[in-house]
């Protein structure tokens, strides 16, 4: 049986073994694949493994020998489900793998715009600390957040993960989800409407799922209704947030800071508002990258096959 796996290399690149994966069939790992090439280097294979490599219904059409596509990542608007389930070709993906440490790197993005951590620290290698006539300096403003208010938008797991962070932070919780389901028991958390949540937090950290209804959910109408001196992060989805209007509000201190670990076209063009914009963290998309969270996405992306090939399938989306 052949196993293609169309973009390997942010999974493993290097620092991971394939073996396991290699023990269920005939495999062949591709670093990156571009969208045209899909379709020739996925002919003739029963299992195909993707990230952000799309699938079209056109080229499920030309891909008569599949039967299962494994995504290597939570979100699966990469593939036509539609189209995969009409094929009756089993689309599985990996719903949990990465809880820890995207809800650790919220808090890096969140406490790098409180500290300015990497600012402070360049400036003793430059030498201010040592030229400076008094024993503490600082460049920026500093924020302590106990007694401050996370607003989070939407509330699965990386979301309660976060929630219990701040918590322990001393912060209140509230939160925003289509399914108000379960609150947590600790004190001080509340459900809230979306725009009451932007109102009242003094970070806003987006853990919603990319849906016609969440995409461009964060626009200028949306920010005008947040603190002036609040944050914005955002590890979820790029498209959440309208890039242009969250750069005009961070230029005109309409807000605070943002921390972004997704964008909404990746890698950004050069030309990107934000990649300039006033007390804007951008990274690379990183937070899901632990080694940990990485070890335990290829263990379940081996585990699904292995479910898929015993007849029963799990973590299949619909």
């Amino acid at each position: 049986m052949r196993i293609v796996v169309l973009d390997g290399y942010c999974l493993n690149p290097g620092d991971l073994s394939w073996d396991a994966l290699r023990a269920c069939g005939d495999l062949e790992v591709f670093d990156r694949t571009p969208a045209a090439e899909a379709p020739r280097r996925a002919a003739g294979a029963a299992i195909v493994l993707t990230n952000k490599t799309p699938l079209s219904a056109a080229d499920l059409a030309g891909l008569p020998a599949l039967r299962y596509i494994g995504v290597l990542a939570t979100g699966y608007d990469v593939v036509d489900i539609r189209a995969a389930r009409a094929r009756g070709i089993v689309v599985t993906n990996i719903p949990t793998y990465g809880t820890d440490s995207v809800a650790q790197f919220v808090f890096a993005l969140l406490l790098e715009l409180c500290h300015n951590v990497s600012l402070h620290a360049e400036a003793v290698r430059a030498g201010e600390w040592a030229r400076c006539p008094d024993w503490s300096f600082s460049k920026s403003p500093l924020v302590e957040l106990a007694g401050r208010t996370m607003g989070i938008v939407g509330f699965g797991r990386i979301g309660r993960r976060a929630a219990r962070i701040a918590d322990a932070m001393g912060m209140a919780v509230i939160a925003h989800d289509a399914v108000q389901e379960s609150p947590p028991s600790y004190p001080g958390f509340r459900w809230a409407g979306l725009e009451e949540l932007l109102r009242e937090s003094d970070v806003v950290t987006l853990h919603a799922p990319l849906l016609p209804a969440t995409r461009g959910m964060i626009n200028a109408r949306t920010l005008a209704l947040m603190k002036p001196t609040a944050f914005l992060i955002n590890t979820s989805r790029g498209p959440l947030v309208v890039s242009q209007d969250l750069a005009d509000a961070l230029n005109a201190g309409r807000l605070a800071g943002a921390g972004l670990d997704v964008l909404a076209t990746e890698p950004p063009p050069p030309t990107s508002p934000l990649l300039t914009a006033r007390n804007c963290l951008v990274t690379p998309h990183m937070a899901w990258a632990t080694r940990e969270a990485r070890s335990r996405l290829m263990r379940a992306a081996v585990e699904n096959i292995e479910a898929f090939l015993a007849g029963h399938p799990r973590n299949v989306v619909s």
